[in-house]
């Protein structure tokens, strides 16, 4: 089918082969697809949609258009990925958890996106630690460690890349069909045989309301079951962040205390996720046979081992996990007090990681420097009461000037009601191939 006609049916709405879908996919990577045929296509499917077929058209052609990667290790190839908000670092303590049963985690991840930070920047506060590494250096590392965590390649679906660019200047970012293909391409090339999607809800989230969430959620699992790689997804919520921090360095400082508890909000995600991925990979039997496998790995200190390993792999310190306060950075903190007694009642999770963003803990442009050692820390839990002129959080940034400024967008974020507020539950949903299941 020539372009031009994909191109006109598309924007008709009309039926298109999905051949023809696949193909244009694939071309997007090679160059045979001009910038003008590209932005008609991505307008095209953000008016008129695909059907499902076509997605999953859409998504392999994308996979294709560059290198798929293929695995032959005694375990499973497995992942996760997070649609993205503030203080969410759950791929830091779930991959190497799962490393720890016995899985593989070949894990391609991102940088920060608006106000969500990046696993990527929040890994590389490691003094030393490099993310970016060849095929051969990234198989080695999965290989001896059982997981990594690195950046993408340039020949990792490159289609997707290109399409993105155009998508950014277009108009067309937020396209259910387009997002998911975008998310599956590169997690499909990985060469993997199991994937749990965290799709986020909540003020904190990129996808904030819940409706539009589930329909991402649903279009994500059909679209990776469709194109052969088991498949689910779990509705969880953002309407405060899951570690109380927000910035690169305080949250890696959470995530190792985290290792230490096994408590807390980030780890029960982490284990529902983890649950739903050995399940999937057949590695275990029964959900709580899954779930007693992931905790103990927290509690034997097997996880946290892990994690030290895949440091030292990547470059970072060899002693890291004992010694971790001795290597992050950490700006010099300013306390945030209630204005007026009451609970907290509502964070808006957009608002406090664009005030991490503006003091340099996020990309602002594409060119811009991080500052691993600013942002949020000890963040007060929604439904707690506070008196008037008690601490809610304490925020670290380079200069009393950066504090001033920062403080009041910070304390706008922040909403304090005479009644206690009605918490939503963290785990939302689970959303399975062919079917939806309601948690619990």
């Amino acid at each position: 089918m020539l372009t031009r006609d994909l191109l006109l049916a598309l924007r008709e709405g009309l039926p298109v082969p999905a051949e023809a879908v696949r193909a244009f996919g694939a071309n997007l990577g090679a160059g045979d697809i001009s910038d003008a045929q590209a932005g008609a296509f991505a307008m095209a499917i953000c008016l008129q949609g695909l059907s499902e077929q076509g997605r999953v058209a859409l998504t392999l052609g994308m996979r294709d258009s560059g290198k798929v990667l293929g695995w032959d290790l005694p375990g499973k190839m497995i992942d996760k990925h997070s649609t993205g908000g503030v203080g969410d670092s759950v791929s830091l303590i779930l991959a190497p958890m799962l490393a720890a049963v016995g899985a593989y985690v070949p894990m391609i991840s991102g940088r920060g996106l608006g106000h969500t930070g990046g696993t990527l920047d929040k890994l590389e506060a490691i003094p030393g630690l490099k993310t970016q590494f060849t095929e051969v250096e990234f198989r080695a590392i999965v290989a001896n460690v059982g997981c990594a965590i690195v950046a993408p390649s340039l020949d990792i679906a490159p289609a997707d890349q290109r399409l993105y660019a155009v998508r950014d200047v277009t108009g067309t970012v937020r396209s259910r069909d387009l997002i998911t293909a975008s998310i599956l391409a590169k997690k499909l090339a990985a060469g993997l045989e199991g994937l749990v999607l965290d799709v986020k809800t909540g003020s904190g989230a990129v996808m904030s309301d819940l409706g539009q969430a589930r329909d991402l959620a649903q279009a994500l699992v059909a679209t990776a079951n469709g194109a052969g790689c088991p498949t689910s997804a779990v509705l969880t919520d953002m309407s405060q962040p899951l570690i109380p921090s927000i910035g690169n360095a305080l949250e890696i400082a959470d995530v190792m205390r985290a290792f230490e508890t096994g408590q807390g909000a980030m780890v029960e995600v982490a284990l529902e996720l983890g649950t739903q991925l050995l399940l999937q990979a057949q590695m275990v039997l029964t959900e709580t046979g899954a779930r007693d496998r992931l905790r103990a790995t927290l509690q034997d200190g097997s996880a946290k081992a892990r994690f030290g390993a895949m440091v030292r792999a990547q470059g970072g310190p060899a002693n890291f996990v004992d010694r971790w306060q001795d290597y992050l950075e950490i700006a010099p903190a300013y306390e945030l007090r209630a204005a007026n007694a009451g609970y907290l009642s509502e964070i808006d999770g957009a608002a406090l990681g664009q005030a991490v963003v503006t003091l340099g803990g996020g990309r602002q442009r594409e060119d811009d420097r991080i500052d691993h050692s600013v942002g949020l820390s000890d963040i007060t839990p929604l439904g707690t009461y506070l008196r008037k002129g008690a601490p809610i959080a304490r925020l670290h940034c380079r200069s009393s000037k950066q504090a001033d400024i920062a403080l009041r967008a910070i304390q706008a974020a922040l909403t304090l009601s005479s009644e206690p507020p009605v918490l939503p539950a963290l785990i939302i949903e689970r959303i399975m191939p062919e079917k939806v299941s309601k948690h619990g």
